[in-house]
């Protein structure tokens, strides 16, 4: 529906829209499963706070809740490794992110790699297209979430899905991503410019 309003000489158009309450409106947002070490297992959780947040140190961040299993593992070890997952393994992402570490083996459940990562003591996902190892450099308490802000140490990329020039093509690997505003996972296939 449109709304006309007249500003002095000029008439605006304006698209009406609906005001919600505050809430996770930032659309869209990567779906990464997050490895880390255990003191009896390595562990997985699936996670979509996760953002690039400054390039120089390269350092991202991510949002865990306090009660989730892998909280604890991840403030112990203070390093972790995301893991970027194609369609493919998008029950292992679902597995992961609504079972507990606690009861399950998710390696083992979901049959997948755990391959040592190169800077960090914590496993990278084999069957993930991209692996980012990170250090914690700080754990800031933001609400029902903490935010763990990382530096990025080392980053791997399938030598597949790399183009002629060494650059991750996207059109190579079935990525993903989650819609906040809906609960929706929606694919990312088609390339606008």
């Amino acid at each position: 529906m449109l709304r006309h309003f007249l500003n002095g000489p000029t008439i605006y158009t304006h698209i009406m829209k609906k005001q919600m309450k505050g809430t996770t409106a930032i659309v869209p947002c990567p779906v990464i499963l997050l490895s880390v070490k255990g003191k009896e297992r390595p562990n997985i959780i699936t996670l979509s706070w996760v953002a690039n947040v400054c390039s120089e140190p390269p350092s991202v961040a991510i949002g865990i809740r306090p009660n989730r299993f892998s909280h604890g593992l991840v403030k112990d070890a203070g390093e972790f490794v995301l893991n970027v997952p194609g369609k493919n393994l998008f029950d292992a992402m679902k597995f992961c992110g609504s079972k507990s570490g606690r009861d399950y083996d998710k390696f083992s459940e979901m049959k997948l790699t755990a391959v040592q990562a190169s800077k960090v003591d914590a496993p990278m996902i084999d069957e993930c297209p991209i692996n980012i190892e990170c250090k914690t450099s700080h754990v800031i308490n933001v609400g029902v979430h903490d935010l763990f802000v990382a530096e990025v140490l080392a980053v791997h990329i399938d030598e597949a899905v790399l183009d002629e020039k060494g650059r991750f093509d996207t059109s190579k690997v079935d990525l993903f991503v989650y819609i906040p505003l809906n609960g929706q996972y929606w694919s990312v296939d088609s390339n606008i410019s």
